[in-house]
Parts: C-alpha cells; structure tokens; sequence
C-alpha cells in the first residue's frame, strides 16, 4: 500500500473541493435554467397589468371597462396576452401591485398601470393618451333643459337652484366648486374612497340619484359617461363637462404607469401611444368619454356623441 504524504493529501483535498463545487454549480444550472428561460419567455409573452377589479368604466375582473381594451388592443400589438394582477386602485394601490415582489419567484407582480395622472408621483409616466374633465350628470327634468355646460347650473331661477341635492366627492374639484359658489350647504358628500373595495364612485352616483336622494352629481367624466350610457332610455340621464377654470382644476391628462427606471419599457409604451391614438380615442369615445384638445377645448363630450348615435 502507498501512502500519500500530507502535502499529497492536501492537494487532493483541494482538487476533491474543486470538483465539488464544479459539479455544484452545474447542477444549480440545470436547475435554474429552465427557470430563468420561463422568466424571459414570460416577459415576451404576457403583459402582465396592475388593475381594479371593480372600478368602472375605467376596470373590471370581466375586462368590460376602456383600460381593459386598451391593454387588449397594446397586448396584441406587442404579440402579448394580458395577466392582471387585482387590487382596489386606492391608498397602497402601487405598492401592492407595480412596486411588490412575489415572493417565490422575485419578480415583480405586474409591470403597468393603464391609467395614471400624467407626472403622477409614484410611478414613470408615459405620454398622455387621454385629456378629459369632471362633468355635471342629472336626469333629463324640465328644469334642466337648458344646461350645455355645468356652470349653466348657476344660471337657473334661484328657487329651482337653492333647492337641489348635489352629489359630490370630497375633496374633489366639484366639492371646491360648490364652496366658490355658496352651493355647499346643498352637497351630500362621498367618501372618496369606501371601506368596501366593491364600492366605486359610479356604483355610489347611480344608487343616490335613482333613489332621488341626490338631484345631480360632480364626477370624473368618464364616470359620467359611465352612467349616461347605462340610462340612455326610457328616461335618460345627461351629462355635461367642466370646461378648464383658472382657479379650480377640472381637467387631467392621463398616461400610463411603470416603474422608474425602466426606460426601455416606457418608450415601448411612447411609441405605441403615439402610433394608436385613434384607436385609444375610438376606444374612449365608446364609452362616451368627454375629451379635450391640447388647447383645453372639449373637442367630445355626451351631448355631441349622443347625436352620433
């Protein structure tokens, strides 16, 4: 028998060490490839959005609202399918969507949020594919025949006026609007935001003015689309924009929503917007969206795409 010295058994120690560690690190491969690889197909295949699932007209889990279609119409132009990752778009919205990671897998749960005020403060932002306002909605009654626009409210008699019910949001431009003109007193006020996730502003508005509790409402404009086209017959309800006002903000642009420091996909996103803006505003219009230049002119609103139809 042949006995290794000690300088020999180290050596051999070492290369046994190195072996094992090289055959450690090829099984790890072969274990994290595939993984890897499904993480890339994954990222080529899906678009993976953040959304509401009960927030209409803008989402919801059946895909019926305008930010649904518009991820359809942009997952079929990246040769992508839609993923939604579900939670009420309120307090935390970002951080339990855009900004969070699985926890097994360390990827993020999704990589957009369709539609964000433009400049929004908790993401990237993509160019704006929308402008719209807050509008007036009420029933069609004789008293309100003549509004073209909402600040044809102040011009009714002023019994017809001091006696209407007016649904708001709080801390919405409506409820700014109201207190300029010495109209708050007459505000039933909505909490912004509901302890129940199944409650969204429209879903509020319809309840209050088809059980007469309120006379008409200040709303997001799409809102009001929202509801003009749920009541077209046999007693319509009508809407009618803000138009931009020097002291009170009516009209917001709204873009897309990605995380910073993800250029590449936000310019992706750039070029889409730029390149489909007919399409998004088909989109939009069929949903009776009211829409404004980029003067701030309401180039669409309720009235004129009823009369299309």
């Amino acid at each position: 028998m042949i006995h290794a010295t000690p300088r020999a058994e180290l050596a051999l120690s070492r290369s046994l060490s190195r072996s094992a560690t090289l055959l450690l690190a090829a099984g790890l491969a072969l274990v994290l490839t595939p993984l890897l690889t499904h993480g890339a197909d994954q990222a080529e295949t899906v678009l993976r959005v953040c959304s509401d699932p009960d927030n209409m007209p803008l989402s919801n889990r059946s895909g019926e609202g305008f930010e649904n279609r518009i991820a359809e119409e942009l997952a079929h132009d990246l040769n992508r399918h839609v993923e939604y990752t579900w939670f009420p778009q309120r307090m935390g919205f970002v951080r339990n969507t855009l900004k969070k990671k699985n926890d097994t897998t360390q990827q993020f749960e999704c990589d957009l949020i369709i539609g964000v005020p433009a400049g929004y403060e908790l993401t990237a932002t993509t160019q704006p594919y929308m402008h719209s306002t807050y509008a007036l909605v009420f029933p069609s009654r004789r008293e309100f025949e003549s509004l073209r626009t909402a600040d044809d409210l102040l011009k009714l008699p002023p019994a017809t006026r001091k006696a209407l019910r007016i649904g708001v949001f709080a801390k919405s431009p409506g409820s700014d609007w109201l207190l300029r003109n010495d109209m708050i007193e007459q505000a039933s006020i909505y909490a912004a935001q509901s302890g129940d996730p199944a409650e969204y502003p429209a879903l509020t508005i319809e309840r209050e003015m088809a059980a007469g509790k309120i006379d008409v409402a200040i709303l997001w404009g799409p809102i009001a689309g929202l509801l003009v086209r749920q009541h077209a017959a046999p007693a319509p309800w009508r809407a009618v924009p803000f138009t931009p006002d020097p002291s009170i903000k009516f009209d917001y642009q709204i873009a897309m929503g990605v995380r910073f420091g993800e250029k590449e996909w936000q310019n992706t996103l750039d070029q889409w917007i730029a390149s489909h803006r007919d399409t998004v505003q088909k989109i939009l219009l069929g949903y009776r969206v009211p829409i404004l230049d980029e003067n701030g002119k309401v180039t669409a609103d309720f009235r004129e795409q009823q009369a299309r139809e």
